[in-house]
């Protein structure tokens, strides 16, 4: 597959490389051989193989989610603070 000078230069403005004429004419060439060399895929015959989608068995790694019942209340919690006002946590003023 033959592919042009353009479609090279385009590839390189979305990738956002600048080429010069020396890297497009290899670039070109190392993409065809690239492309010849995956073609040859598409000679095997795969009458009856089934397509992988997976090649290991995936299981969910993540835990379900679950709320647990917390001992601590709120009066245990705001006393642990330094000051608390109104049910809330004083903090220093920042600015």
């Amino acid at each position: 597959m033959k592919i042009s000078r353009e479609e090279i230069l385009h590839l390189s403005n979305l990738s956002n490389f600048s080429l010069s004429e020396e890297e497009i004419t290899s670039l070109g060439a190392d993409l065809e051989n690239i492309i010849t060399y995956i073609s040859q895929l598409d000679e095997l015959d795969t009458t009856g193989v089934e397509p992988t989608y997976q090649v290991f068995e995936m299981e969910n790694v993540w835990r379900e989610d679950e709320i647990l019942p917390q001992e601590a209340d709120r009066e245990a919690l705001l006393a642990l603070a330094p000051e608390a006002l109104d049910y809330q946590i004083k903090v220093p003023k920042v600015l």
